[in-house]
């Protein structure tokens, strides 16, 4: 091949492509100023698609680097780049048979389970990043963007169980905390039903985590924000509210993260109300 050819590498893949273009292009790093092009081709699942591969292949210098993971067109694949005299790579072929052989178990042979995990990865990413933003009735227009809405007074695991739902299951949930005799924003009134779900605990216990918060910010414990009547007063608000919502309500005193959104899971696909 001359110098001032191009040879072109084409990443062929049944999803989409990314990890053939990865390996292709840490390769080529390695004949830094050679005349390299890489072209990827994604979604490639049967013979007519195959066939547009090689439409483009035999026009210039070139290579395929695939990762198919159908062994039927992998095996078409190799047997049109060998009646073109083309070089091929599989990628993924190989270590899929080196693993299927050490441990005995046939593979699964389905295509863009990389893809789908990749998917699912960035879907909790943002809906943690979500979680950030909207955090805490922070900004009123979340509530409409959001899959789910947890309201409750302060120390009710509004925030860790949005960050849990967020990063276990990718669900957006925001949460607005209320407070005694201060409205929440409209626009948690126009949320459809089953979005909303309230999170109540015992009064006994929320002034115990109460005092302990206040006196690990160095507070006196004497402070209203501690005090049972102003936790009763809370407790009766929130109820309030609650009802007005016909939310469904999860009590989350001595319960685990996990319990909870656990149930809020479950309440949310019965689409209970408050009764």
């Amino acid at each position: 091949m001359s110098d001032s050819t191009t040879l072109t590498v084409y990443t062929v893949s049944d999803a989409s492509g990314e990890t053939a273009e990865h390996v292709a292009r840490a390769a080529a790093l390695q004949f830094k100023g050679q005349n390299l092009k890489l072209t990827r081709l994604p979604r490639v699942r049967d013979l007519a698609q195959l066939e547009d591969v090689f439409k483009l292949a035999v026009q210039s210098p070139s290579i395929i680097a695939y990762t198919l993971v159908e062994p039927a067109l992998r095996e078409a694949l190799e047997a049109e780049a060998l009646r073109h005299a083309i070089p091929t790579v599989d990628l993924l072929g190989s270590l899929i048979g080196t693993l299927s052989e050490v441990l005995k178990v046939a593979p699964r042979f389905e295509t863009g389970l990389l893809q789908l995990r990749d998917e699912k990865y960035f879907n909790r990413m943002e809906a943690i990043d979500f979680a950030i933003k909207y955090d805490d009735g922070k900004d009123p227009k979340g509530l409409m963007l959001a899959d789910l809405v947890l309201v409750g007074v302060s120390r009710t695991s509004k925030t860790p169980t949005c960050m849990y739902l967020a990063q276990n299951r990718g669900i957006k949930a925001s949460n607005v905390p209320l407070v005694f005799n201060v409205a929440p924003p409209k626009e948690l009134f126009e949320l459809p039903p089953g979005k909303v779900i309230g999170l109540n605990l015992n009064a006994e216990v929320l002034h115990e985590i109460r005092t302990a918060r206040l006196t690990s910010l160095g507070l006196t414990s004497s402070a209203s924000y501690a005090s049972e009547e102003r936790i009763s007063q809370e407790i009766d608000y929130a109820h309030q509210i609650f009802r007005r919502l016909r939310c469904p309500v999860v009590d989350v005193t001595n319960k685990a993260i996990e319990e909870t959104a656990s149930e809020i899971l479950e309440l949310t696909q019965r689409k209970e109300t408050y009764v």
